[in-house]
């Protein structure tokens, strides 16, 4: 669904701007005129529209930026503070100009009629579907405060997760650089300063040396196609993993990677865990909660789960047993979801399993970090190793040829 770029005006004269998704300009105009806006111009987001438009401005906003928002808004909230009045404050008092003139847009709009779900949802490059949506279902149960207050915390915790696993993945990134970074330095240099020695000594290469030295005189002499192609091949990765068959096939790879896949899938848990029990308990039906977490899941073959499990729900089946089905989820959740739906506190339940994991992601995050340096020396020692090994194998043969 394209996203279109509008500026529209409202019952007061008063502009107003924004991006939205929409099938055509036409649903677009039609979804501003419900709202009580007359749209004067209407652009669709292409990369041609550059740094200047609001869409390519709504970008920068980064995610430290909305957990100071969440937090704050809902503390407000909580104190009692009129909506109108903590988003006024807001506005003066974030540092990020993006978000600023986002959240003064989102106060002219409730002003001018809007639900502050509406105004929220006009942004949704922004404010996700699950927060627009648990906002709805506060403003519907009056239980706004409680419902900011719940995704405030669910925000926090998600980011806390995703900068561990960030963590957890940068220092193997850098030994791996690294450690490439020597091997090619020795190959491509140090490996053909000795070859030459030997060839002018008359000594034959040996067939490992022979090899290496050959390895290190083609990145050599044709490191610049070697570049186009890695450079060509990185492209076409990142094309074909935005597709829907690309992003399948990567999630499931990245799943069945040793120790790192145990990872992933425990953090793809512990997201769909919180996910749907913040819905839940903020009010939001099991179906709409089920949409929205496949959305949100951050790992396709999980997000199609979902989709399949959403199914079964459709059709008057429990939570519990389509995530048995699938096989995506261990038996300690497919429990723990059980126990939770006959105890009448499923979303209650939902939050144990996401804690629960949260902590086990800690676990195997310390664990990785223990383990990945040894493993990467051991690997490192053992390439390096095999390496001057067989540039000494020449060494050897010319004592053996002097002692005959």
């Amino acid at each position: 669904m394209p996203t279109y770029i509008y500026k529209a005006r409202d019952s007061t004269g008063r502009a107003v701007s924004g991006a939205m998704e929409a099938r055509a300009r036409t649903e677009l105009i039609d979804k501003l005129n419900s709202m009580g806006y007359m749209a004067t111009k209407v652009l669709e987001a292409r990369p041609g529209i550059r740094a200047g438009s609001i869409f390519e401005r709504f970008k920068r906003v980064k995610s430290e930026d909305m957990l100071m928002f969440y937090i704050q808004f809902s503390n407000m909230i909580n104190a009692g503070i009129p909506i109108l009045a903590s988003l006024s404050t807001l506005a003066n008092q974030i540092e990020n100009k993006s978000l600023r003139d986002i959240i003064s847009n989102v106060t002219r709009q409730i002003e001018g009629g809007s639900a502050l779900s509406q105004a929220l949802a006009v942004y949704n490059k922004i404010f996700p579907r699950l927060f627009v949506n648990m906002v709805k279902a506060g403003e519907a149960s009056g239980k706004l405060d409680g419902v900011l207050m719940r995704y405030a915390v669910f925000f926090e915790r998600h980011e806390e997760v995703k900068q561990k696993a960030k963590e957890a993945l940068f220092y193997p990134v850098i030994l791996l650089s690294f450690g490439i970074a020597v091997m090619l330095f020795i190959v491509t240099f140090v490996i053909p300063q000795f070859a030459q020695i030997y060839i002018k000594a008359g000594v034959k290469l040996p067939v490992p040396t022979f090899i290496v030295y050959n390895a290190g005189i083609a990145v050599k002499n044709f490191w610049h196609w070697i570049l186009v192609f890695s450079i060509a091949l990185f492209i076409m990765i990142k094309f074909y993993s935005t597709t829907p068959g690309g992003m399948f096939l990567l999630d499931t790879l990245k799943l069945r990677i040793p120790i790192a896949g145990s990872l992933y899938r425990k953090v793809a848990i512990s997201r769909i865990m919180r996910t749907l029990s913040t819905l839940l308990g903020s009010g939001v039906p099991i179906l709409e909660s089920l949409d929205i977490t496949e959305e949100v899941a951050g790992n396709e073959v999980f997000g199609r789960t979902i989709a399949d499990v959403r199914k079964y729900v459709e059709r008057g089946e429990k939570l519990a047993q389509p995530l048995k089905i699938s096989g995506e989820f261990p038996p300690d959740v497919v429990q723990m979801v059980s126990v939770g739906e006959e105890s009448g506190n499923l979303d209650g339940m939902l939050n144990k399993i996401a804690d629960f994991y949260d902590m086990t992601i800690n676990y195997t995050i310390k664990k990785l970090t223990t383990i990945i340096e040894p493993i990467f020396l051991v690997i490192m020692g053992c390439m390096v190793g095999i390496i001057m090994a067989s540039m000494l194998m020449p060494i050897f043969d010319m004592v053996k040829t002097l002692r005959h």
